[in-house]
């Protein structure tokens, strides 16, 4: 018995082409500002100084055991933030607790009425 035998040719080498990358002239310039025809210096309103500086309503605080300052709030901005804020939670908790009294009281009554309008609808039909 003979096995057949499949002859497979030589591999030829193919050459790939090389593609250089491309290269662009992008063009550059210095732009040119032209201010407008009608410019004129701000003349500051008499009895105003800019030198004084104004208050930002922040104070720097030193952090201990280091170089750094911190930046805080003044007392009237840090009182009004922590009223509001003890104030909405008070009345989300007081909400949220009235409403869970009124889910339970209320929960039997509609169940009874539910009861009662499903029954005289089967009555009905």
């Amino acid at each position: 018995m003979e096995i057949p035998t499949i002859v497979i040719p030589p591999v030829e080498k193919i050459e790939t082409i090389s593609i250089p990358l491309p290269t662009a002239d992008v063009p550059s310039y210095i732009p040119m500002v032209v201010p407008p025809s009608d410019l004129q210096a701000e003349e500051e309103p008499e009895g105003t100084t800019s030198e004084e500086p104004e208050a930002t309503g922040i104070r720097q605080v030193d952090i201990p055991f280091t170089d750094k300052q911190m930046p805080l709030p003044e007392n009237e901005i840090l009182v009004t933030a922590t009223t509001t804020a003890v104030v909405s939670v008070a009345a989300t908790l007081t909400a949220t607790a009235a409403f869970k009294y009124v889910v339970t009281a209320m929960k039997p009554i509609l169940k009874t009425t539910w009861k009662k309008i499903s029954q005289s609808k089967k009555k009905v039909s």
